[in-house]
This record gives structure tokens, C-alpha cells and sequence, in this order.
């Protein structure tokens, strides 16, 4: 049987830290184990779980001071991720982003998340984006049951996104994104003499975005995205296999330019993931969920937590707020809000940025509400961004 070293326990266990850490959840009714029933009840965490969840994680550092709130947010190099059909309505033609991003700090120092972007405006109603996004886990001692080594290994992930986007009307627009997903944890190794195998993976993102003025100093930006549909993966040759993390995602953008110096956003976003909630491994039915097509999945996904109020638990919230000087200085601050029994994520963010003629830079720290441990406890992202202000379309 393969196993895991010591040292290596907290990169190959990254996707439970990250999403649905499950210990120590509040609860309003005690929950217990039935015999009889074979599995258990009362208010226990039942977090929505898939395959390559990093997929998920938010790649740049001014959406993280935001609480990860991006879907209606002004448009940026980091777009493709959150909505890919505002990228038409960005104010440069070209622009280029990096993301460095140090995972689970506190624990090892050799995992991270590097994430680049961008987009190409074609002409005023057409773009073009791109993303490349890689997640290296760190080096890895494989042993056996009786501890001794079967080697060593690095994993890593990475998926790479292209997306067009088109005006539909002078304040509306549509986007789809095509993306390859690779996931390589223990290639080569084998499980109880089973091998296993890299993951790959197709899915696709659609997305839409409205624009309308408020009043003369302000405006207001809307936004939906579905992201991540596509092909159920397998590190196995096995016939089932898993989710990946689809999402649908509600977003709004309050813009008020006080005057030529000042502006300020509030923004505000609402996800929910297209996966079907976890049944116990005991209940009758745990395999006909899990082999569920990706369709049956999205649908089923809305009704099939046990009840609407476990529904709406599956909510994510996330909202922040944006400062901008001159355009050049922004302040920022944000709050994550996730169910206790659906992962408990619960954290505030803060932030920073400077622009200086085509260059800018961003930063981000992530500061926990609650008990649980956040893989960003104690770390500082950055990203530093390219606005090709060279190549505006405008004048």
C-alpha cells in the first residue's frame, strides 16, 4: 500500500486544508451516527467536494484583498478567471499579469500557486484572453505499509485557459472560456496494486456582464459566470470518477467616481458550486450520486442537499471594497463568509495597490475570523500587472 511521509502530509492533503476542513464545526443539533440507518444525522458537516479543487482558488492579489469578490469587478489581466466577458469592456488593449502566490507558509515552504493573464482587445466589441495557471505541491517521500521508500515525487497541477468575448449591445456582453486540465499527484505509484495516473480534463466557462449608469457619478456593473463544466476525472482506471469544480457565480459592482481623484466600488459576489452534495459511504445511494453524468450533476445540484435550507448553506459569499487616488493608490478590504457545516471558511482580507504609468502593482493579506486554518494564514501575495497604456483604443 502506498504511503505518505511525515514531511509530506500537508502538501498531498492540500485540497481538504484548503476547501472543506471539516473539524471543529459549530452545530445546531448534535451530530451522531445511526446504526440502524448506516449513516449520520443530525447537523453534520456535509461540505461539497471535487477533483482539482485549485481550480477554484482565486489567482490574483487585488480580487483576494476583496474577499475573492471578482465577478462584476472592474475588468483587469486576471479576468478570465471570474467573468471573461467583461475583458471587452477593459479600458487597455493589451495587458499582462503575474501572480506568486506561497501556499500552506506555515506549514512547509515549497508549495505555490503561479498564476499568469491576460487579454487582447481585437477592436471595441471583440476580446481575446488567455491564462496560465500552475500548482507545484512540493517535494514528496512515497513509502510503503511497512515505511520503507518507493521514492520520491513532485506533484504538480496546472490547467491553461483561452477565451472570447463579445459586446451583444453597447452595455452587454457574453464570453465562453475553453480550458485543459492537468493534475499529476502520484503518477507512477501504485495503491493496493492499483497504479496510478495523471488527471486530464476539458471544461468550458460561459459567462455574461451588464453595464448601466446609475447617475451621472456613478455606475453599475452585473455579472453571472458558470465555470469549470467539463469531463469527470479519474487518477485510476477505475469507472468512477469525480466532479470537477463547477461553479456558478452572481456578482455586483457599485461604482461612484466622487470626482476626477476619488473613486470608490463596492462589490459583492454569490457562488455556489454545480456539484452534488456527499452522501455517507454507508447510504444506499452514495454510488449512483457519484456516477452521476456532469449535467445530472449541475441540475441535481440545487435540490439535492436534504432540504432548501442546506441548500442556501451552500452559498458562498464573498464582498469588498475598492479606494482608488488619482488611480494610481488603492486601498481595499474584503470578508469571506462560508457555512460552518459546508467548510467554514470565515476570513477578512486587506490590501493594497500602486500604478505608475503602464506598471502596477498589488498586494494582499488574508486574516482568519475563526479557529481554522486557512492555507493564506500569515502570507503576502502580490501580482504585478501590465497595462499596455500604449495600445489604447481610445483617442
Amino acid at each position: 500500500m502506498l504511503r505518505i511521509a511525515k514531511k509530506s502530509i500537508p502538501s498531498f492533503a492540500f485540497a481538504i486544508i484548503l476547501l472543506f476542513s471539516s473539524s471543529h464545526l459549530s452545530a445546531n443539533e448534535p451530530c451522531t451516527y445511526d446504526p440502524f440507518l448506516n449513516q449520520w444525522t443530525g447537523d453534520c458537516p456535509r461540505p461539497v467536494v471535487s477533483a482539482v479543487p485549485f481550480l477554484r482558488i482565486g489567482p490574483d492579489a487585488r480580487t483576494g484583498a476583496l474577499g475573492d469578490a471578482g465577478i462584476a469587478l472592474s475588468p483587469d489581466a486576471n479576468s478570465i478567471h471570474y467573468n471573461a466577458s467583461k475583458l471587452v469592456f477593459a479600458p487597455d488593449r493589451f495587458s499582462l499579469s503575474a501572480t506568486y502566490t506561497p501556499w500552506l507558509r506555515g506549514l512547509v515552504r515549497d508549495i505555490y500557486l503561479a498564476y499568469i493573464g491576460g487579454y487582447y482587445r481585437l477592436d471595441d466589441f471583440q476580446a481575446l484572453g488567455f491564462s496560465l495557471r500552475y500548482f507545484s505541491l512540493g517535494d514528496i517521500q512515497f513509502t510503503d505499509q511497512n515505511g520503507q521508500a518507493t521514492g520520491n515525487g513532485r506533484p504538480n497541477e496546472f490547467d491553461v485557459s483561452l477565451s472570447y468575448s463579445r459586446k451583444l449591445g453597447d452595455n452587454f456582453s457574453a464570453g465562453v472560456t475553453g480550458r485543459f486540465i492537468y493534475s499529476n499527484l502520484a503518477a507512477g505509484q501504485t495503491v493496493e496494486s492499483i497504479e496510478i495516473n495523471a488527471a486530464t480534463a476539458a471544461a468550458v466557462d460561459i459567462s455574461l456582464t451588464y453595464n448601466t449608469v446609475l447617475s451621472p457619478l456613478s455606475e453599475l456593473s452585473l455579472g453571472v459566470a458558470v465555470t469549470n463544466l467539463g469531463s469527470k476525472v479519474s487518477y485510476t482506471r477505475s469507472q468512477i470518477k469525480d466532479f470537477l469544480p463547477g461553479n456558478l457565480g452572481i456578482g455586483a459592482a457599485w461604482n461612484i467616481d466622487f470626482d476626477d481623484f476619488n473613486r470608490l466600488t463596492f462589490v459583492l459576489d454569490f457562488n455556489k458550486l454545480l456539484v452534488p452534495t456527499p452522501l455517507d459511504p454507508g447510504h444506499p445511494d452514495y454510488l449512483q450520486r457519484r456516477e452521476q453524468s456532469v449535467m445530472s450533476g449541475v441540475v441535481n445540484s440545487f435540490s439535492d442537499a436534504g432540504s432548501l435550507t442546506d441548500e442556501l448553506r451552500e452559498i458562498n459569499i464573498q464582498g469588498g471594497i475598492e479606494y482608488w487616488y488619482m488611480n494610481q493608490f488603492a486601498v481595499r478590504a474584503g470578508y469571506h463568509h462560508e457555512h460552518a457545516l459546508k467548510g467554514n471558511r470565515k476570513f477578512l482580507t486587506l490590501g493594497f495597490g500602486v500604478k505608475y504609468n503602464i506598471f502596477g502593482l498589488n498586494f494582499s493579506y488574508l486574516v482568519p475570523t475563526n479557529a481554522q486554518r486557512n492555507p493564506l494564514d500569515n502570507t503576502l501575495r502580490f501580482s504585478l500587472i501590465f497595462d499596455m497604456d500604449n495600445f489604447s483604443l481610445e483617442g
